[in-house]
């Protein structure tokens, strides 16, 4: 039947990216979502098999996304999706010929990520002040956070076995398990050090041992939903618009903040992990539009400063003076 024969090709994919390109789990989830609504079409269309796929089907496919009013984003992941599963049988023999030549996915407008100014930054690290577990936990993590730019699920994912005090290096595993060595400063490194003397040993749990760097009120390992919610206490606390903040933010803060200091933008992609350059350029235009409006705002002669000139009325002049 169509079903089963799709469904074992997809299958096969899946285990493909999982194995071969070691694609995180929720890669992993997002496309098999996404193709089981491809496998359903191309079911309704009348296709046996992977070998039956035409350029047709495909466009069909986007189409129907469109018709659905699916959201330009989502059509371009469903659709980046597609076209990998195509390739991917085009490349193992299933099929003959790239049923997803000339596929176009949905022109997205890009976006510049939201940014924490340095002041707020501080502020939201000044809001973990004191010496209780959870306050430590809290100081470290952010300093981390901001002095590494890790992602969320990399920083709760941190063993004990990750940080070298002595080099100042943490080794974090980045998406597809690939691993990088990212620098810390001496504010996270002795967040960190304050953390493990003074905090982490009062959550521990007796008899339960953790491996985890980070650890919640009960002794587990830290999640991600928990950092976030303690992150959205900390900017209340520092007067911050609690939509402004995300542990993503901080992310974005990190690799703004080193290209305005004047860091090589290869350097920064890999701190970041970026496997793409172009990623990482998209803060080079967030440095450009934040100095912009810094000049704007706060220089005299900027478009708002007190001592910017009128701009000139232009006369109208007459047709003889044309």
């Amino acid at each position: 039947m169509a079903a089963d024969r799709l469904g074992v090709a997809r299958e096969g994919f899946l285990s493909h990216c999982a194995v071969e390109r070691g694609l995180a789990p929720r890669t992993l989830e997002a496309y098999g979502r996404d193709l089981e609504r491809f496998v359903r079409f191309a079911k309704e269309q009348g296709v046996a098999g992977p070998g039956e796929l035409l350029p047709a089907h495909v466009r069909g496919f986007a189409q129907s996304l469109e018709a659905e009013g699916l959201a330009e984003r989502s059509r371009s992941r469903v659709l980046v999706a597609t076209r990998r599963f195509v390739r991917h049988l085009v490349a193992t023999g299933q099929l003959a010929t790239d049923a997803s030549e000339g596929l176009r996915s949905p022109r997205l407008a890009r976006t510049l990520p939201k940014l924490l100014r340095p002041e707020e930054t501080e502020a939201l690290l000044a809001a973990t002040a004191g010496d209780g577990p959870l306050n430590l936990r809290d100081r470290a993590m952010l300093e981390v956070l901001y002095g590494a730019g890790l992602r969320v699920s990399e920083l709760v994912g941190l063993p004990l076995s990750a940080l070298d005090a002595r080099t100042g290096l943490v080794r974090v595993r980045g998406k597809g398990g690939k691993e990088r060595l990212v620098p810390l400063g001496e504010p996270a490194l002795a967040a960190v050090a304050d953390w493990l003397e003074e905090g982490r040993p009062k959550l521990l749990v007796p008899g339960r041992r953790s491996d985890a760097l980070f650890l919640s009120r009960r002794g587990s390992a830290m999640t991600r939903q928990n950092f976030f919610t303690r992150l959205r206490k900390l900017a209340l606390i520092a007067g911050i618009d609690r939509a402004r903040v995300s542990p993503h933010v901080l992310r974005h803060a990190f690799a703004t903040d080193l290209l305005e200091g004047g860091a090589d933008l290869r350097a920064v992609q890999m701190m970041l992990g970026h496997r793409d350059l172009a990623t990482t350029q998209i803060y080079t235009h967030v440095s450009r539009a934040r100095l912009r409006s810094l000049v704007d705002a706060h220089h005299p002669r900027g478009s708002g400063g007190p001592g910017a000139p009128a701009r000139p009325r232009r006369e109208r002049r007459g047709p003889e003076g044309r």
